[in-house]
C-alpha cells in the first residue's frame, strides 16, 4: 500500500514521535543490579548541562523578524534559543547521585556498536549521518558529565547477555567504587 503522505509531510509527523527509551534493555540491567544487590540508583533523572554549541541547521520554518519583535496582530513571541545556545539537558538511564555516576545503556544499532551494528540496506546515507550524529551526541554527553565530576559508564546492549553479565557487573561495581 503506497503511503498517504508525501516525503515531507512522512517526515514532520515522524519527527514529533518521541522514543520512550530502550526500555527491554534497561529492565534487563534492573533485573540483573537488583540480582547483584546493587541500591541507590534512579532512573531517567534529568541532568542539566549547560548549552551546546552542536552544529544544528536552524529550521526552515523559522520566523524572519527579529526575536522578540512584534509580529502582526501585535503580538510578540518569546524567542526560541538558537541551536548554539540550547540548553544541554540529558537523562542518562540511570544514575547513582551519592556516587556521581551516570549509566547509558546505549543500544547495539542506534550507537553503532563496533561488534554487533547492522546497516540497513535501503536508505543507507541517512542511516550513516544519523548513527554518527548519536555518537557525536553521546561524546559531547559524557565529555560534559565528566568536566561536571561524575563517572560516566557506557554500557552496550550486548554486554547484559548472561555470558556478558559478569563482566558488567564488575565494571558497574568498579565505577560505583571510585
Amino acid at each position: 500500500m503506497p503511503d498517504v503522505f508525501t516525503p515531507a509531510k512522512r517526515s514532520e509527523v515522524m519527527s514529533r514521535i518521541r522514543s520512550t527509551g530502550n526500555a527491554a534493555t534497561e529492565l534487563r540491567l534492573v533485573a540483573l543490579m537488583r540480582a547483584a544487590g546493587i541500591t541507590g540508583w534512579r532512573r531517567h533523572v534529568q541532568l542539566s548541562l549547560g548549552t551546546t554549541a552542536m552544529s544544528v541547521p536552524p529550521s526552515s520554518s523559522a520566523s524572519p523578524a527579529a526575536p522578540g519583535k512584534a509580529k502582526a496582530g501585535g503580538k510578540v513571541k518569546a524567542s526560541a534559543p538558537t541551536p548554539a545556545t540550547r540548553p544541554l539537558r540529558v537523562r542518562p538511564d540511570f544514575i547513582f547521585r551519592t556516587q556521581r555516576v551516570a549509566v547509558f545503556v546505549d543500544g547495539c544499532f542506534w550507537h553503532g556498536c563496533p561488534r554487533h551494528a547492522t546497516r540497513p540496506r535501503q536508505n543507507r546515507k541517512f542511516w550513516d549521518e544519523k548513527i554518527a550524529r548519536n555518537r557525536q551526541r553521546d561524546l559531547l554527553v559524557t565529555r560534559r558529565l565528566r568536566q561536571r565530576g561524575w563517572t560516566v559508564l557506557r554500557l552496550w546492549e550486548c554486554a547484559l547477555t548472561r555470558q556478558r553479565q559478569p563482566r558488567t557487573l564488575a565494571r558497574l561495581r568498579r565505577a560505583l567504587e571510585k
